[in-house]
């Protein structure tokens, strides 16, 4: 089970997260790409600590919306989101081989149900080489999508032929339809450390976790993400990492 985080989303000065700690638990770094968050340097950095530690690095890329961290729906027409896509998958990889792509914030929760973004998505993984040569061929499959099972975007890029990755989150609530509970909402972030990691084993070991209503949902989940800006983050991650060590599902890029 791969085990990802949201990284190198500071900007200048201002940092958000701790991403050096949380390089030594994943195995694959989302890093920002300059549009919700994220500056040269701070690319340069993450990708640099990722590649050293042999983790995988993935262009988390966004609506450009650096004074709402990403999070707000833009309605900017598709075929200009797609040169915006590929324009930040473009400036990662001055810094590293990008090995996948993973929509963020509210790109991520508009592309799960909305076609034409979902599209300008897919679009922008098609024509971007892939770095780590045991992933595919840049000619041939484009980047792999990281993003919600069952989702209009999974649909679209398995369509396309894209590696599709179920990615589940370890530390947000699910709606009873499989898509995450609002941010701002209760039952939206999740921040008992002990109940996250075992939530976590049964979402890597049987593909199965618990929406806010007590309904179980079945995803083929292949990555969990701990986000970094999670309250307790580091501690959150190194329990998951520990937890799926301990269940023999020990922590591992995705195929």
């Amino acid at each position: 089970m791969d085990l990802n985080s949201d990284l190198g989303e500071g900007f200048g000065i201002w940092t958000l997260s701790d991403d050096d700690a949380l390089l030594e638990l994943v195995t694959s770094a989302n890093v920002a790409c300059g549009f919700h968050a994220g500056d040269p340097t701070t690319m340069r950095r993450v990708c640099t600590r990722a590649l050293a530690l042999g983790v995988r690095v993935g262009a988390q890329v966004s609506y450009r919306d650096l004074a709402g961290f990403g999070r707000r729906r833009i309605d900017v027409d598709p075929q200009t989101l797609t040169d915006e896509l590929r324009y930040q998958i473009g400036a990662l990889s001055a810094f590293a081989p990008i090995s996948y792509i993973k929509p963020h914030g509210a790109l991520y929760n508009t592309a799960a149900t909305d076609p034409a973004h979902a599209s300008a998505v897919v679009a922008a993984a098609s024509v971007a080489g892939v770095g780590d040569a045991s992933v595919g061929s840049a000619a041939t499959l484009g980047l792999p999508v990281l993003c919600q099972p069952g989702s209009v975007l999974a649909r679209l890029a398995a369509d396309a032929g894209l590696r599709v990755v179920g990615e589940g989150f370890v530390d947000r609530g699910y709606l009873p339809d499989g898509r995450l509970v609002p941010r701002g909402t209760d039952g939206a972030i999740l921040t008992d450390i002990a109940a996250v990691a075992e939530r976590a084993v049964r979402m890597a070991r049987d593909g199965e976790v618990v929406a806010v209503d007590g309904s179980v949902l079945h995803l083929p989940f292949e990555s969990l993400c701990v986000h970094g800006d999670t309250p307790g983050a580091v501690a959150m991650a190194t329990a998951v990492r520990a937890a799926l060590i301990a269940a023999g599902l020990p922590p591992t890029p995705f195929a």
